[in-house]
C-alpha cells in the first residue's frame, strides 16, 4: 500500500482520491475545509487536510511525506504548482489544464530524477494514450479528436453545464486553436469552422475549433494532419460568440459607477450559476477519436474509438469526473506498480506508446464501466 497525496478536492480531484483509496492510503487536500468535509462524508477512508498550494514551502514539506502526488488544482494554478512539486523531487500525475507548455519542465524533472505524467484526463489524456499506441503500430497521416461534456437536460440559452470553473471554459473559447495541416502548424480562431456531427444516443452535436492538441504538436511532428474540436449542443457556439464579440470576455478593467471590474470576471460570475453542474445532475461525455494511416500490412486503415459515458448513479459521480479522474488514477497505479518509470515530463502519448501501459489504461477504465468502442475500416 502506497501513500498518495491529491491536491485539489473539486469534482475530479475527489473522484481520483476516492478511487485510489480502494488500494492506497490517500490524503486529499484543498484550501477549502467545507469541500473536504463533504468528500470525507462520501469516503471516510480518506485523510483530509487543508493546504494552500500557493505557499511553496508548506506545499513542498507536506508532499514530501508521501510516495506520489496527484495534482488536480485549477488551471491557473497548475504550472507553478507542478514546477514546485518537481523541485521538491516528488513524482507526480497532473491533470490541471494550464495554458503553459508542460514540456518546458522536462529538463528540471530529469535533473530532479522525477517522473511527471501530465495532461492525464480524458482529452487531453485518453486521446493521447490511443494516439501514442497507434503511432507505434501504423504510419499515421491523420488524427482527429472530437470531445465534449454535456448536460442531459438542455437549458436555454447555452444548453451547457461544466464540472469546473467558467473561467477555464472561457479560456477554451478565447485561446487561439492550433492545428497541424500538411505538416504546418496553423492557428485558427476558436469557436470557428462549426460542423454538425451525429452521435449515437445523443443526436446532432456541433463541433468547433479549440486548442486541444497541446503536447502532440511537439511530440508527434511527423503526423501531417492533426486537429481537436470541442462538442456542444447546436446553438451554443452562436450565443458564446455573441458574448465574446461584445467584449464580455475582455480582461481589461472598465469603470462602472466608480467601481473597476473586468468584463471577464463579471461574465464568469454570471455564468457560474448558469453553467454550474449540480452534484447529482445527470450529464454525459462523448468523444470520437479517428486515426488514419498505413498499417503493418501496408493497407490504408482508419481506426475509430467512440466513447459515450454518463453520470454514475451508484457512486453519484459525474461522467466528466469519471472519465478524467479514473484516467489519472490509472496513471498513478501504472507508475506505482513500476510499469512506467522513465524520468522527465511525459504527456500521455509517451506513456500509451508502451503496449502494457495502453492495455492497463483501457482495462482500468473498462473495470469502471468506461468503454472505448473501437471500429476499423480498410480504405
Amino acid at each position: 500500500m502506497h501513500s498518495i497525496i491529491v491536491l485539489g478536492a473539486g469534482m475530479v480531484g475527489s473522484a481520483i482520491a476516492i478511487d485510489l483509496a480502494k488500494k492506497h492510503k490517500v490524503t486529499l487536500t484543498d484550501v477549502n475545509q467545507k469541500v473536504l468535509d463533504k468528500v470525507h462524508k462520501k469516503c471516510d477512508s480518506l485523510t483530509v487536510q487543508t493546504l494552500d498550494v500557493t505557499q511553496k514551502e508548506v506545499l513542498q514539506s507536506t508532499i514530501k511525506q508521501h510516495d506520489l502526488v496527484v495534482c488536480a488544482v485549477p488551471g491557473f494554478l497548475g504550472y507553478e504548482t507542478l514546477k514546485n512539486i518537481i523541485e521538491a523531487e516528488m513524482n507526480v500525475i497532473d491533470i490541471s489544464f494550464f495554458s503553459e507548455n508542460s514540456l518546458d519542465l522536462d529538463t528540471l524533472a530529469k535533473e530532479k530524477n522525477v517522473t511527471a505524467i501530465v495532461d492525464c484526463g480524458v482529452a487531453p489524456g485518453m486521446d493521447n494514450v490511443i494516439l501514442g499506441y497507434y503511432n507505434e503500430k501504423m504510419k499515421l497521416t491523420d488524427f482527429e479528436c472530437l470531445v465534449g461534456g454535456l448536460p442531459k437536460v438542455k437549458k436555454w440559452p447555452f444548453s451547457y453545464k461544466a464540472p469546473f470553473s467558467p473561467i477555464d471554459v472561457i479560456e477554451e473559447y478565447t485561446r487561439p486553436a492550433r492545428y497541424v495541416e500538411q505538416s504546418e502548424v496553423v492557428v485558427r480562431e476558436p469557436l470557428t469552422d462549426c460542423e454538425f456531427v451525429e452521435f449515437e444516443g445523443v443526436g446532432t452535436l456541433e463541433s468547433f475549433n479549440s486548442d486541444g492538441l497541446r503536447s502532440i504538436i511537439f511530440t508527434m511532428p511527423h503526423i501531417p494532419n492533426m486537429k481537436e474540436k470541442t462538442l456542444r449542443y447546436p446553438g451554443h457556439v452562436e450565443y458564446v460568440r455573441v458574448l465574446k464579440e461584445s467584449g464580455f470576455f475582455n480582461t481589461n478593467e472598465i469603470e462602472v459607477n466608480g467601481t473597476k471590474i473586468s468584463p471577464l470576471e463579471f461574465t464568469s460570475n454570471i455564468l457560474f450559476s448558469e453553467w454550474k453542474l449540480g452534484e447529482t445532475e445527470e450529464e454525459l461525455t462523448v468523444m470520437r477519436i479517428t486515426l488514419k494511416g498505413e498499417n503493418e500490412q501496408g493497407e490504408i486503415e482508419e481506426v475509430v474509438y467512440n466513447l459515450h459515458d454518463e453520470f454514475c448513479q451508484n457512486t453519484q459521480t459525474s461522467s466528466m469526473a469519471r472519465t478524467t479522474g479514473y484516467t489519472a488514477a490509472a496513471a498513478a497505479n501504472i507508475f506505482l506498480e513500476g510499469k512506467f518509470s522513465e524520468k522527465g515530463v511525459f504527456p500521455p502519448e509517451l506513456v500509451g506508446k508502451h503496449e502494457t501501459c495502453f492495455h492497463y489504461f483501457m482495462n482500468y477504465l473498462k473495470e469502471r464501466n468506461i468503454n472505448y468502442i473501437k471500429s476499423s475500416t480498410i480504405i
